[in-house]
Formats: C-alpha cells, sequence, structure tokens
C-alpha cells in the first residue's frame, strides 16, 4: 500500500514545474496552519491576513500588535547603541560651539538620506555644514585622506561619515593626525580591530548589544538624533521646535532601497515614513515623485523601483552629490531643476544598462552556460561603466538565480566590481574573506550586497575562491527553486477590500516577503502587449469573475512566452494582489509572477 504524501511536501494545485521553472510549494507547514487558525478565530484577524502573518514568522501573541507597528513601542534607547552617547555629545559640542561641520557620506540611496536627514537637523540649530559624497570612480568608497584635507581646508572642525567609515582606518587615522575628530555612524559589517575615531556607532560592530544590525545607516543616523535631540533639550531652546518625525521620509526611502530586513523598527521606520512621504513636505522627494510620475499614494514599491533609481543615477554617472543635495532642499524651484537632471541622467543610465547586460549575459552564458553547475556568477570587462556594475550584478543574479558579480576593469588593470547575493548566502562575508586571503586590494558590505576592488591579474583567482567558498552553500539553496504560496484566491475575491487588509501586514520586502497567491483554474480571456516588455492579461475565474493583471517586464521572458501561447487556456496563476491608482480612481491589480498549466 503506498503511503499518502504529506500535503506540507505536497506541490500546491500539482504544479511540479511552472513557467518560470519552479516547484509551487504552500507557505505554511501544518504548525504554521494551526497559529493562522489561531489567529482568524482568537483575535478577529481576516484568514489571509492571518495565512500571511504566520507565513512570514509572527506569533500568536504579537500578531494584534504587528499589524500596527509604532516607533513608541519597537524604538530602543538610543544609548543601547555603542558609542551612540558619545556621538550625541560630540556633536553637541559641536553645535554648542558653532563648528563647522562635514558630512561624509557614500554615493547611493541610504548614503544620500543619510547625510540629508543629518544635513536638516543641524541646519535647524544654525550650524554650517556641507556635505561630501566621494566620486565613484576617481574617489570610490568612503572617506580618502585627499578629501579629508581638502574639508579640513574648508574649515571642517568635525567630520561626521554616514554609510562609511566602518573600514577607513588610514583616512581617519589621518584626520586624527591633523587633530580633527570624525564621528562614524555606519551599519556595514566590521571586524574586530575599529577605526581611530571620536565615536564609532554602528549597530554590526561586535561588541553592540543594540540588536539593531538589521538597520540601514539612514536608521541608525535617525536613531543618534534622536539621542541628540534628547540631549539639546536641556541646553538649546530650538531642539523643542525641531519635528524629527517629519524626516521619517527620507529613513523610510534609504530603508526601502538599502533592502535591509523589513522586521522591528524598519517596520515601524517604513510606515511611519511613507505617512511623512505623503504629505509632501521634502521639496526633493515631492519633486521626484512628480518626475515618476506617482498619481496616487506613495508605496514602498514607489520608492524602491521609481524614486531610487533617480537618486542613484546620480551616483552612478553623474553628480554624486546631486541626490543628497536635493533631499536638503527647501526651495521647490530649486528642487524640481535637479529633480529634472536627475530623471534625464536615471534614463541615461537605463540606456548603458542595456547595452552593458546583453554583454554581461553573454559573457555569463559562455562561462557559465545555465548557471547549474555554477556557484557565483562573475563577469568582468574593460569599459564597462563602474557605476552600473551594481544594476548588473542584480540582474545576473534574477537571471541565474545564483549570488553575482559585475566587475568593471579600467585600463590599468583595476576593477571595481559590485556584488549581489540570493537569500540565505551572506556575500559580504566572502567579499571580506578574499581580503583576508589578499586576493582583493578592498571589499566588503553585507548578506545581501557587496563591493570589491580587485588587480585584474587576480580575477582567475577571485573566481575559483567564490566558487569553492559558496560551493555547498549554494548548491543547497538552490537545489529545487520553489515559488511559496499563501493561498489559494479566485478573481471574485481579489478585492480592494482585501489589498487593504494586505497593506497593513506590510511593508513588504527584504525579510517580510510580497503575499504570493495563486488564481487557481483561471481562463486566460486576453493577454496583450503593453507598454515597453510589459503584458496585460484578462482572467476568468470559475465563478465567471474577472480581473485584470499584469505581468511586468515579462514579454520576452519565459512567463511572456508562456502566457502568449495560451489565449484561452485555463491556468494557474500567482502573483500578489495591489491596489492600483489611475486617475484618481483605485481598482484592484494582480502582479503576475508565474503561471502553470491546470491539468
Amino acid at each position: 500500500m503506498n503511503q499518502e504524501v504529506d500535503p506540507v511536501h505536497r506541490a500546491f494545485l500539482g504544479v511540479e514545474q511552472s513557467a518560470t521553472g519552479q516547484r509551487w510549494v504552500a507557505r505554511l507547514d501544518q504548525a504554521g496552519e494551526n497559529r493562522a487558525l489561531a489567529m482568524s478565530q482568537t483575535h478577529g484577524i481576516a484568514d489571509l491576513i492571518a495565512r500571511v502573518l504566520a507565513g512570514r514568522g509572527v506569533g500568536f501573541d504579537e500578531a494584534l500588535e504587528f499589524l500596527d507597528p509604532t516607533l513608541r513601542r519597537l524604538m530602543p534607547d538610543p544609548y543601547t547603541l555603542t558609542d551612540c552617547e558619545v556621538a550625541a555629545e560630540r556633536i553637541a559640542a559641536a553645535i554648542a560651539r558653532r563648528e563647522r561641520v562635514a558630512i561624509f557620506g557614500d554615493y547611493d540611496v541610504d548614503g544620500a538620506c543619510a547625510s540629508a536627514i543629518l544635513y536638516r537637523f543641524l541646519s535647524h540649530f544654525g550650524v554650517e555644514a556641507e556635505i561630501y559624497i566621494p566620486d565613484r570612480i576617481f574617489e570610490g568608497y568612503g572617506p580618502n585622506p585627499q578629501a579629508i584635507n581638502t574639508l579640513i581646508e574648508r574649515g571642517a572642525r568635525l567630520i561626521v561619515t554616514v554609510d562609511c567609515g566602518s573600514t577607513s582606518f588610514d583616512s581617519l587615522a589621518h584626520a586624527r593626525e591633523r587633530g580633527i575628530d570624525v564621528v562614524v555612524i555606519d551599519h556595514h559589517q566590521v571586524g574586530e580591530e575599529l577605526p581611530p575615531c571620536a565615536a564609532l556607532v554602528n549597530p554590526n560592530r561586535d561588541d553592540d548589544l543594540s540588536g539593531q544590525g538589521h538597520l540601514c545607516a539612514a536608521g541608525v543616523v535617525f536613531l543618534v538624533l534622536v539621542a541628540l535631540q534628547r540631549l539639546l533639550r536641556g541646553r538649546d531652546p530650538r531642539a523643542g521646535s525641531l519635528d524629527l518625525l517629519a524626516m521619517l521620509d527620507l529613513v523610510a526611502l534609504a530603508t526601502v532601497c538599502d533592502v535591509v530586513p523589513l522586521k522591528g523598527l524598519n517596520r515601524a521606520y517604513v510606515v511611519k515614513g511613507l505617512v511623512a512621504a505623503r504629505h509632501l513636505a521634502n521639496p526633493g522627494l515631492a519633486a521626484l515623485l512628480k518626475h515618476a510620475g506617482i498619481g496616487g499614494p506613495v508605496t514602498p514599491y514607489h520608492l524602491g523601483f521609481m524614486v531610487g533609481p533617480r537618486i542613484n543615477a546620480g551616483g552612478r554617472i553623474g553628480d554624486a552629490a546631486l541626490g543628497s543635495r536635493l533631499l536638503t532642499l527647501q526651495d521647490g524651484t530649486q528642487a524640481e531643476a535637479i529633480a529634472t537632471q536627475l530623471d534625464g541622467l536615471n534614463r541615461e543610465r537605463q540606456a548603458i544598462e542595456v547595452a552593458m547586460l546583453a554583454e554581461a549575459e553573454a559573457e555569463a552564458i559562455a562561462e557559465y552556460g545555465t548557471g547549474e553547475n555554477a556557484s557565483v556568477i562573475v563577469t568582468a570587462r574593460e569599459g564597462w561603466h563602474p557605476g552600473v556594475v551594481g544594476l548588473l550584478a542584480s540582474r545576473l543574479k534574477d537571471r541565474f538565480h545564483r549570488p553575482a558579480f559585475a566587475i568593471a576593469f579600467d585600463p590599468s588593470g583595476k576593477g571595481t566590481g559590485s556584488g549581489r547575493s540570493i537569500n540565505g548566502f551572506d556575500l559580504g562575508r566572502m567579499v571580506r574573506a578574499a581580503v583576508d586571503e589578499g586576493i582583493l586590494v578592498k571589499g566588503g558590505g553585507h548578506a545581501m550586497a557587496a563591493g570589491l576592488t580587485v588587480e585584474r591579474a587576480n580575477l582567475g583567482r577571485l573566481r575559483s575562491f567564490f566558487e569553492e567558498r559558496a560551493a555547498r552553500v549554494v548548491k543547497e539553496l538552490t537545489a529545487v527553486r520553489t515559488l511559496k504560496i499563501d493561498g489559494a484566491l479566485s478573481a471574485t475575491g481579489a478585492t480592494l477590500a482585501l489589498a487593504d487588509r494586505l497593506e497593513q501586514a506590510g511593508p513588504y520586502g527584504s525579510g517580510h516577503p510580497q503575499p504570493v497567491f495563486a488564481l487557481a483554474a483561471h481562463r486566460l480571456v486576453d493577454v496583450r502587449h503593453v507598454g515597453v516588455n510589459h503584458l496585460k492579461l484578462t482572467l476568468e475565474g470559475p465563478d465567471r469573475g474577472r480581473i485584470e493583471a499584469m505581468a511586468f517586464r515579462a514579454a520576452d521572458a519565459p512567463l511572456g512566452a508562456f502566457c502568449l501561447q495560451r489565449r484561452g487556456q485555463v491556468l494557474h496563476v500567482a502573483g500578489s494582489v495591489s491596489a492600483d491608482h489611475w486617475q484618481g480612481s483605485r481598482r484592484v491589480q494582480f502582479r503576475v509572477s508565474d503561471a502553470a498549466e491546470a491539468f
């Protein structure tokens, strides 16, 4: 007698291999099913929402509080961060002594936001401050002695590095030799040895017990400023009139764009930051939202995929300081001018990316074939724009489902590279190990993203080191590609009310994935091309209910080919439910991520 297959291990709706080559599985095991049922029955949470919470590790006792993340409940005492009190006291002294402060930031969205938040805070107290963002190509990541000299010559008496500095030993030693204090506020992983500075606030340093290592740099800066405002309340009357919560729009933007886990304090940052963003109080952010053509309320998707790339465009192929400068402005006219410039740079970046991606994919296929036998994809070429390699790495990671690097070599043989990882594999740790082995000139990052500098002569050695280091873990992570399904749904059940309840259980992103539902046995009434590389589908359920669906960037992908060949057929379709805002109206939309035959 054949033993019955455990329901947990069955393929969801019997889908063993979908259009994108994935096996569909239920997200919840039996314990999760029981927890979801208990949440629904005891707390009165809608069944699908309870399933979403249970599938993301939310416990029975915390479910109601999870749906209402508050800063009051989730924010720790800032002084639990090692050196936070020291940093706050040093910056408070600079305010009291009216010292000129230089803010040294990174050239990505997190660095721009962190720099702008600190600048706006200091400006409120009349501090003369300047933001310095290094040129990605000519200066690289983090402080350098030449920039330190420049800032000192301009009158800086205190330098605060944000989103960088934790491993800048030589540059910070140089500043100390010149008699200048440096406060480092960062979140990147750091070893046992710490740089010489007045204070290093980094929840990822070994002796930090705050438990806030998931924060991005802007999130750490905000905690330091909470401590600083508290310190100044008894010393400076201007402290009482500062609305620090209004700056959460930039904290939310950085948190989403830096792809840090959306758990704990990060959830509150994003939820409350979205409220602030929707007030359009920051002229720079408002101008970017306008150029992005966002008609409805600001969502994490808008921040991550429409606003973030425009800010990043300055650091990638233009003036690296444009983004941070834009976010500090109070004048709408000036903000519109810079936003227009960034929008143009973003279009230029997109064109460069298309050409480079074609070359990178061709090289990856020639080197690794389908990638099934590779652990890490490493592509490299002379002439690539160093500012776009991170985007290439992300696309290659998505294409091959492996950690991926793209490296741009200059004529001298120096390579600047960026990597992106898959869930479960710590890329930053592997890169730091390569530095320790002497393979890389420098490198670092965090679990999901890393940067490196390598000499061309060491490229083969680097590939071998990465392959050997990642082989076992990546093989386990990619043995069977699965799509986790939160539950089944019908076109009739996909309502605006459901979309609103799902939004309350968000925000979704790293560590808190977007819920995926399956429309079971729905007929593909129509499918057609819209926009650039998108498909619009009309799906009809067994009860004759219909829903409009979008498969973004799918027209030339396996998912698109699958759908275009099956007009009129009955399919299982997986995707997410959201509210679509168009010309002042709201309607439900289903974003298609996968499809399969319905036998």
